[in-house]
């Protein structure tokens, strides 16, 4: 007994030591690292060991002295075995004494060099980054570097593949470098693979050679200097599709199987080169781009120069695609990168904003061209939105000087909050200034670094305006307005009274808004300035105006409360514009979804010209009665509705009416092209005819399925069936990569194993998702762990011990505790 509570005490004095830490780490001011030598070129010769997952690396380093005299060099080198370190002098390698610690190899220098002289260090080298312990971050779930894809061909249905993943700072895990943002080089990579296997690599493959072992060398050479964390190996059997912008070479490589879609999938890109290029005033800078996918990899895409890396889920077959390619702003995010973050690099973490907020609005520019208005606007929302709803990070900067570890930086402040700032400053100083900024920007420090502070020096040289007040309010500050906003008309004065007041708690903003007054179709704007803690505004109008529309471009930063008649909504809906106008006009409806004038503007929104406008019209209507002109224009719509998308959400609400006429309707549109829409198709059916559904989808599940249909399958068959099903259901769930699908998949899954007898099969199924829970990244996991923990997991243990299986409800709960 003493002995457990000493290991409890111990315990309990190891966290505090731990939180002490971190909070000790967050007054550490995370400065500029300090340049005492500076990478020139990087020649790296690499061999693979694929049974120990293990690099074999010879590494010439060439540097210079910043600006002091130095004698000695300092690098990252993490987990490596270390055989050999020299200096490269009149083709010989003369031995260096050195240092190492397992994290940072110090090398003692020949002599001392000043800042004119270069000199090249020789270091021989395994990486072994396997046995590494190293942890990632939201963005990134795994930093270990160099990663092995089933490297001895054990698992089957997997490919093997080898990728890197540099960001933050791992690629010192399997090559030896100054692993830090401030510094760039150029670089040779020889890469020695079986000779079935294809290479990419930074820069331009210029050699390659077959050897008499059955290997090959591929040579990969990068003329243009950039940082370490943007090094990049892929290897792996791929189909390579060839395109070109301007001469240089576009290519993606693919899994073999996607190879006829690959054009349908990344196809854009030539054009995205061409309309960023136009829009920065500076043509993409880099030699080629190709773009590679990844099985198990530990983010969503990496934007390595020239040699993107992306996901598996960015492999999407014909059916996927005829829902729209849903990895188009990945695509567009992650090219934007090699202008912010490649050609320009954020000179610290904390400054990481200049690189992610920008590629965030990316997504939003390209949107913008590609898709329209409407598109743009739903993007920028959505962001919004995941950013407001994180209350936990309205209290960080969003250029941050203290924070526990580097990959802190990786969350919703630096990607979607920055990008609505920038969507911010490019409103209030125009198109032609905003553009001509980034230019500046870009041109100022091409291939070298940038900050928050350089940027605004850019906007402020290009406007003549002076800035600091916005970039001290949203980048060097944290949180953001909220606002009540309410108005009147004074019928007397004839007058429209606008009041804005901020209820924030840390301190005021300064802001720019824009506000329409409407009479009739006819509206006029004012610019305002909201810098209290109330402002009141009067505005001229003869009558009392049908709608006052605050915020009218929709771009402020903010929580907003603001109290509007339904008929001021409908006037809204009709003559706003925006997208968001017509979003917060059916959500305000839904809520009086009973009343004729609420009904109308819901209904209203059926036939709007953007898809997702209607698609929020058809989950808007709740359990009102549906009028008969309404459902036969849903019917209308589940049948031949440019969009997919809507498409399938009419069947569902078609669903809903458990109408068995629908019934042969239902079956036609379960072998639609599209899983979305067979998917909806097999659930409606499901409401109407569950032993039908069942058979149907034990027939489907004979073939492979992706997204909403795979969803319904599983949910039919476990609605309707038994354990027997036991290996289908779980070994699809087990097959999802980490992603926002397989955490949606966790509430049929933890039904169907409620069903579950088998012991055996039963602990599979609990641990496969404990499995999961412990995937995620730990800066995630405080909003996931609470909903699998206390919703799924504690509801099952719940089910087993009302059916008398106490053993499996404590296997859950023992789980839960673990």
């Amino acid at each position: 007994m003493k002995k457990l509570l000493l290991i409890i005490a111990l315990a309990q004095v190891g966290n505090l030591l731990a939180q002490a830490q971190k909070e000790l780490s967050q007054k550490v001011y995370r400065a500029v690292p300090e340049k005492i030598n500076n990478l020139v070129h990087t020649k790296l010769n690499a061999s693979f060991d694929y049974k120990q997952a293990r690099l074999n690396g010879n590494v010439w380093i060439t540097l210079k002295p910043h600006f002091y005299a130095t004698d000695s060099l300092q690098l990252d080198a993490k987990g490596m075995d270390i055989k050999q370190v020299a200096l490269v002098k009149a083709g010989k390698n003369i031995p260096l004494k050195y240092q190492y610690d397992g994290w940072l190899l110090k090398i003692n220098l020949d002599k001392s060099y000043n800042r004119n002289e270069n000199y090249t260090v020789y270091i021989d080298y395994v990486a072994k980054p396997n046995e590494l312990e190293v942890k990632g971050s939201a963005a990134i779930t795994d930093a270990k570097g160099l990663y092995f894809i089933n490297p001895t061909g054990e698992e089957k249905d997997k490919p093997t593949q080898i990728w890197t993943q540099g960001e933050t700072e791992a690629t010192s895990i399997w090559v030896p470098t100054i692993d830090k943002t401030n510094q760039k080089t150029t670089q040779e990579f020889n890469l020695t693979v079986p000779a079935k296997y294809v290479t990419l690599s930074n820069g331009k493959l210029v050699k390659q050679t077959k050897n008499a072992n059955g290997t090959r060398t591929d040579s990969w050479k990068m003329d243009l200097p950039h940082a370490p964390y943007l090094f990049f190996m892929g290897v792996g059997e791929y189909a390579v599709i060839k395109d070109s912008y301007k001469g240089k070479e576009v290519s993606y490589y693919v899994e073999k199987a996607y190879e006829k879609v690959a054009r349908k999938i990344f196809g854009n890109t030539p054009e995205m080169m061409q309309y960023f290029s136009t829009k920065l005033g500076v043509d993409y800078p880099w030699i080629k781009y190709s773009q590679i996918t990844g099985r198990d990899y530990v983010s969503g895409a990496m934007e390595n120069t020239t040699a993107t890396l992306h996901q598996e889920s960015a492999q999407q077959d014909a059916r996927e695609l005829t829902d729209g390619n849903n990895w188009e702003s990945t695509i567009a995010h992650e090219l934007f990168h090699h202008w912010f973050g490649d050609y320009v690099t954020a000179e610290s973490w904390s400054n990481l904003t200049v690189n992610e907020s920008f590629a965030d609005y990316s997504e939003y520019l390209w949107a913008e061209y590609k898709s329209g208005k409407d598109e743009a606007a739903y993007i920028n929302w959505s962001a919004m939105n995941g950013y407001l709803n994180s209350k936990a990070d309205a209290s960080k900067h969003l250029v941050r000087f203290y924070y526990d570890t580097q990959e802190d930086m990786f969350d919703v402040v630096s990607y979607s909050k920055g990008g609505r700032i920038l969507n911010m400053l490019r409103n209030y100083v125009g198109d032609d200034a905003f553009f001509k900024s980034l230019n500046k920007y870009l041109t100022d420090n091409k291939f070298g670094n940038g900050s928050a502070h350089k940027l605004r020096l850019a906007f402020e040289a290009t406007t003549g305006k002076d800035l600091n007040w916005f970039f001290n309010q949203w980048y060097f500050n944290n949180g953001h307005p909220s606002l009540v906003i309410s108005n009147a008309y004074d019928a007397t004065a004839q007058k429209a009274m606008v009041v804005i007041k901020q209820t924030q708690s840390n301190g005021l903003f300064q802001l720019p808004v824009t506000i329409d007054i409407y009479n009739g179709v006819n509206k006029k704007r004012h610019l305002v300035w909201a810098k209290n803690t109330a402002d009141t505004f009067y505005f001229p109008s003869t009558t009392k105006p049908d709608l006052i529309n605050v915020d009218a471009d929709k771009v402020l930063l903010a929580e907003k409360k603001e109290t509007k008649t339904i008929e001021e909504y409908a006037h809204q809906f009709k003559y706003g514009g925006h997208y968001l106008d017509r979003r917060e006009a059916i959500d305000m409806a839904a809520k009086k979804i009973t009343e004729p004038a609420a009904y109308a503007i819901v209904a209203a929104g059926l036939k709007d010209s953007y898809f997702r406008i209607r698609m929020k019209s058809l989950g808007s209507f709740g359990n009102a009665k549906l009028d008969n002109a309404t459902i036969s224009l849903i019917e209308k719509m589940a049948k031949s509705d440019a969009s997919k998308l809507v498409r399938a959400d009419a069947i569902a609400v078609l669903g809903q009416l458990k109408n068995a006429s629908y019934t042969s309707e239902f079956e036609q549109y379960i072998n639609d092209s599209s899983y979305t829409v067979a998917g909806a198709a097999l659930m409606a059916l499901n409401d109407l005819d569950g032993k039908k559904a069942y058979g149907i989808a034990n027939q489907l599940a004979k073939a492979p399925a992706k997204g909403r249909l795979s969803a319904a399958i599983n949910s039919v068959i476990i609605a309707n069936g038994d354990e027997t099903a036991y290996d289908y259901i779980m070994g699809n769930f087990n097959k999802m990569p980490l992603s926002q699908e397989k955490f949606s998949a966790l509430s049929s899954i933890v039904e169907f194993l409620s069903k579950v007898t088998d012991t055996d099969k039963f602990k599979a199924g609990v641990d496969a998702v404990v499995n999961f829970r412990n995937e995620i990244p730990a800066g995630v996991r405080a909003q996931t762990d609470p909903v699998i923990n206390n919703v799924f997991l504690k509801g099952l243990a719940s089910k087993k011990e009302a059916a008398g299986a106490q053993a499996l409800a404590d296997y859950v709960k023992d789980k839960i505790k673990n």
